[in-house]
């Protein structure tokens, strides 16, 4: 498995030239970066823009491992709101069209929400509707992840969705595509089970993985913690993933940053990740 980095690990307004430097310092093979709705990687950014983060990761020698968005936030595929439901589809359109500009083979996608407790005032959906909600548009969307060749990776959130691995590993049948998998992340799980057990389950559909760690009798989102300091079972979860064949990038994804020296989080991690993998 290959050591990749989380753009969202960086502190707050870095230039993604820079945090392609300071990853391949601090020793990752790897950089996820993100879509977002303004700025650089922004929805309005050109083909040529896109090209550039490409090559500037070519030249510092680091690969792009995948394409994340926090818009999925704002902009959800299960919205009470058909403008916004398409306002999502078009966003996870406008991630393939630029995952399959910068060479990678996976979009970070957060297929809905029951609820969001760390986003006020967020819609509260049923569930079932919800479910047919995101099963509808992960369908409608398939086609075209199949056509740009970038893989769709429904990541396990909190958003009360999901829950289970039994229900991710079926939702993910009944999209049929293998264009359309998990991104599985150990962390998430935590609060409500063990990230082995989901690994074993999702199997050859896990197209992606974030590594963080959690620690439960924190709770909430102060339970995240760094890596080897919370609950995740990291020897089971490394040899999970070896059984299920799954070789390819770990991201750290974590948050939140250090308050002082947030650079120094990125070098622990580093490390951290370096005795998780054996190296």
């Amino acid at each position: 498995m290959k050591k990749g980095i989380s753009i969202w690990a960086f502190p707050p307004g870095m230039k993604i030239a820079d945090c392609i430097k300071l990853a391949k310092e601090a020793g990752f093979e790897g950089i996820e970066l993100a879509l977002n709705e303004t700025g650089e990687m922004g929805l309005e950014s050109t083909a040529g823009e896109v090209e550039s983060y490409r090559k500037l990761a070519e030249q510092a020698g680091i690969e792009i491992t995948s394409l994340a968005t926090g818009l999925y936030w704002s902009y959800s595929l299960t919205s009470n709101c058909e403008k916004t439901r398409e306002k999502a589809k078009d966003i996870a359109r406008k991630q393939l069209d630029f995952a399959a500009i910068l060479g990678v083979d996976t979009i970070l996608v957060v297929p809905g929400a029951v609820g969001v407790d760390f986003v006020p005032g967020s819609e509260i959906m049923e569930y079932d509707t919800a479910y047919d909600r995101a099963l509808a548009a992960i369908k409608e969307l398939a086609p075209y992840a199949e056509k740009k060749k970038v893989c769709i990776g429904i990541e396990n959130v909190w958003n009360k969705f999901l829950l289970s691995p039994l229900e991710m590993r079926d939702f993910i049948d009944k999209i049929g595509s293998e264009y359309v998998g998990a991104y599985f992340d150990v962390g998430n799980v935590i609060y409500l089970g063990y990230a082995e057990h989901w690994i074993k389950i999702l199997g050859k559909r896990i197209k992606k993985v974030h590594f963080k760690d959690y620690r439960r009798e924190v709770g909430g989102l102060a339970g995240f913690v760094d890596l080897l300091a919370g609950d995740v079972n990291y020897p089971a979860v490394v040899k999970e993933l070896e059984e299920v064949g799954y070789d390819g990038y770990v991201i750290a994804e974590m948050i939140p940053p250090y308050k002082y020296y947030p650079e120094q989080i990125l070098y622990n991690t580093s490390k951290s990740m370096d005795k998780i993998l054996g190296r």
